[in-house]
């Protein structure tokens, strides 16, 4: 039956098989990922507190309007988006969807963007004392402090920065990583040194398409982030390199997850938990799907059910 159209999805489900990010308990190891859900749409297709976790789209300081149009382009098994981060700011996250979420008994991650230090830290600071329950950095936005680069391709930078907001709060921090980089697990030892509680990998890869009749790109911004299914090696191969690097940093791999068995691998690869993005723009019911999925395909693994369920790994 088409995801879509199962009813099933609001019926209630008891997970068998839990896990533990950075102290925080997941129902199961499955979230969304940042940019890819809204309650005020998802809500209609499952019941969101059943996932793992909800990661929100990113929130800044001030509303930010994105990018203009064209934002995004299809490419073989994925797709290319310029959308900018659009959202409506800080203050009506924490007045809007943030309550809504927690009202519904979800667990909640809220991903923080800025274009500085000093706008990170506002965001951070606004989130300190709120019902969220882990914070995402996202650090691959451009930050005006390092040249219009993003901060999350420049170890010292990075440290930098997560050293500052460590200081203001006292929630689980999750830094995530961008894949833009000549060794990411120079980046990943920056945010952890300087006192992230876990990592999320990989944001997306850049990328573009031309429109061949007019021979001009098809973004607005020419080039955006490519997500889906073609980055599910590369994104595996990452998550791989970061665990052997830091064995016991807490982590959660993203990248063209669109199955229980594709979730499973990340798992194996050292993976605590996983977060479902692009597949949830064609499917909305894929991050239960994938969650559901998994939930069946660890009652023959034992022995990596029981660690998952204690916070550990398997690599």
């Amino acid at each position: 039956m088409d995801a879509v159209t199962d009813t099933n999805v609001y019926e209630p489900h008891q997970w068998k098989h839990s896990t533990i990010v950075a102290g925080v308990k997941w129902k199961n190891p499955v979230g969304t990922a940042s940019g890819t859900f809204q309650l005020a749409a998802c809500r209609w297709f499952y019941d969101v507190s059943q996932m793992g976790a909800i990661c929100t789209k990113g929130v800044s300081p001030e509303p930010w309007q994105g990018n203009p149009g064209p934002r995004t382009a299809e490419t073989p098994a994925g797709m290319v988006n310029s959308v900018g981060l659009q959202n409506p700011g800080v203050d009506h996250y924490l007045v809007d969807e943030l309550p809504k979420l927690k009202d519904l008994g979800a667990t909640v991650i809220t991903n923080v963007a800025g274009h500085s230090d000093d706008e990170y830290a506002e965001v951070v600071a606004k989130l300190a004392d709120s019902r969220a329950d882990m914070l995402e950095i996202n650090v691959s936005c451009p930050n005006v402090n390092h040249g219009g680069m993003s901060v999350g391709t420049d170890p010292e930078a990075l440290h930098r920065l997560i050293d500052r907001l460590r200081k203001i709060t006292s929630k689980p921090m999750i830094v995530k990583l961008s894949p833009n980089v000549t060794d990411i697990t120079a980046i990943a030892r920056a945010a952890v040194d300087a006192g992230a509680d876990a990592l999320s990998l990989i944001n997306t890869l850049v990328g573009m398409r031309i429109d061949i009749r007019t021979g001009e790109p098809i973004l607005s911004n020419r080039t955006g982030g490519v997500s889906g299914p073609a980055i599910f090696p590369i994104a595996l191969s990452y998550v791989w390199r970061v665990r052997q690097a830091l064995p016991d940093i807490p982590i959660i791999g993203i990248g063209g997850i669109d199955s229980g068995e594709k979730a499973l691998e990340y798992l194996y690869a050292g993976a605590n938990a996983v977060e479902v993005g692009a597949a949830a723009l064609y499917d909305p019911t894929a991050p239960l799907r994938v969650a559901r999925e998994l939930d069946d395909l660890l009652d023959s693994r034992p022995e990596l059910a029981a660690k998952l369920a204690a916070g550990e790994t398997w690599r």
